[in-house]
């Protein structure tokens, strides 16, 4: 037990959502609430089953340097479970393969490893994991549908179903996802919602899997290639259990990556590389496509609030949602978990709210402006833009450019897509000089 075990708030601590970020808070209160409860809304599935809570599911995934890490801090052994299971590891630059404006990003091992699998075997990894801590509970089939309040502190959770009537706990964790229910669960406490920020992308996913087999892609085992600023047109191909590949197509504002495998395979032809296309336009396809819209990027402000419940806390999605092809939103919910236990230890419950925000508003931060920066690029796309992001995206060429000429270049690159590096960390003039010169050639 942590040392606050002796104080009111180690008795019980409710966790609602019962996905990655549920799970892995769940995870880091067992170590400081003598029972933990999740309430999920679902049945939770054995196994590697998709699960109807998580819509994007299907579609490609990959737990990025810093996530894997930071799962592997709280799971010991979660990475071998999944590469057992068929995951793969790969460095992220050595391994990986990216495309940037076109560019081809210069190849070498870096040591920061990827961890490849299916969102579906990822998950059911931590939740096996999860269940079996014994001061852990799962309450399924059953929906949270607001707060219950004592002054100025949440008391425990209003469950949907009035037979099912209340849960008290000395503290709640809102894991709910997108959906934003935690923000109408404070306004019908008598609290003030946060401000949202909101960039519209409407983006849409086609996936397809096909048979992977060695002579693809060599010894890489991921590939990526973004838009660019004239091609709202990008995609995704990732090793995946089963030797299957596993594709993604996207397009921004109203590009359509077509369902059907000859349309599928022409809009792999269009994008600013054909890598992807050489692969599908002669491998086998495995199943049928899915398609899903992920309509905008949104983020709620609750560190700006002014008063704010003790024994609330808000984490994951609810909390900030990214565009899904920047692969942050899996390792920002690891990250918050992880920081999660370093508040429950250095705060008392009147300040752990405050506590817990401040830790994890800058790793909000560097993500957000990555994704968001990059979805900017595109003048059809509403947001804030600043008075310097122009120069910003005309730097960022010339980054693209030089890290295909500079290993170097594009390890720093690495280190920021990985969080491991903020996007300020660009612009060090030794960091900028060395740009400038691979990008001249």
């Amino acid at each position: 037990m942590s040392s606050h075990a002796d104080n009111a708030m180690s008795r019980h601590a409710v966790v609602a959502g019962g996905s990655l970020g549920g799970l892995l808070a769940a995870r880091v209160l067992a170590d400081h609430f003598e029972r933990v409860t999740v309430i999920e809304r679902d049945r939770l599935p054995s196994g590697g089953a998709h699960r109807r809570g998580v819509p994007q599911g299907p579609h490609t995934h990959c737990l990025i340097a810093s996530g894997r890490d930071a799962i592997e801090e709280l799971l010991p052994g979660f990475t071998a479970a999944v590469v057992a299971q068929g995951g793969t590891v790969a460095d992220m630059q050595g391994e990986c393969r990216w495309y940037t404006e076109g560019h081809r990003m210069r190849q070498a091992p870096i040591g920061m490893h990827v961890l490849l699998a299916g969102r579906a075997l990822l998950e059911s990894h931590v939740r096996e994991r999860v269940r079996g801590i014994g001061n852990v509970f799962f309450h399924e089939n059953a929906e949270v549908a607001g707060l219950t309040v004592d002054g100025e502190r949440v008391t425990g959770v209003r469950l949907l179903d009035p037979a099912q009537g209340t849960v008290e706990a000395d503290l709640v964790v809102d894991a709910t996802g997108r959906g934003a229910r935690g923000t109408a669960w404070l306004r019908d406490a008598g609290f003030t919602a946060p401000e949202e920020d909101r960039v519209d992308v409407g983006i849409v996913y086609t996936t397809r899997r096909f048979r992977r087999l060695p002579e693809h892609m060599g010894h890489d085992r991921a590939l990526v290639i973004t838009t660019t600023a004239d091609n709202r047109r990008g995609g995704a191909m990732i090793a995946q259990e089963g030797d299957r590949w596993i594709v993604s197509l996207f397009g921004y504002l109203g590009e359509t990556p077509p369902p059907d495998l000859d349309g599928f395979t022409d809009f792999a032809g269009t994008l600013a590389a054909k890598d992807i296309h050489d692969v599908v336009r002669n491998a086998e396809p495995v199943g049928e496509a899915l398609v899903i819209r992920f309509p905008a990027s949104r983020r709620r402000r609750y560190e700006r609030l002014g008063r704010f419940p003790e024994g609330y806390l808000v984490l994951g999605d609810a909390l900030c949602s990214f565009n899904p092809i920047y692969a942050q939103g899996m390792a920002v919910t690891a990250i918050e978990a992880r920081l999660l236990g370093e508040s429950l230890r250095a705060a008392g419950p009147s300040r752990l709210a405050e506590d817990f925000f401040a830790r994890v508003t800058p790793v909000v931060d560097a993500a957000w402006d990555t994704a968001v920066g990059g979805d900017l690029k595109h003048p059809g796309i509403e947001g804030e833009r600043s008075p310097g992001l122009e120069r910003t995206h005309a730097f960022l060429s010339q980054v693209y450019l030089a890290a295909s000429r500079d290993a170097e270049v594009a390890r720093s690159f690495v280190r920021v897509v990985n969080l491991t590096d903020g996007p300020d960390s660009l612009a060090d003039p030794a960091f900028a000089g060395r740009v400038q010169a691979a990008a001249a050639g």
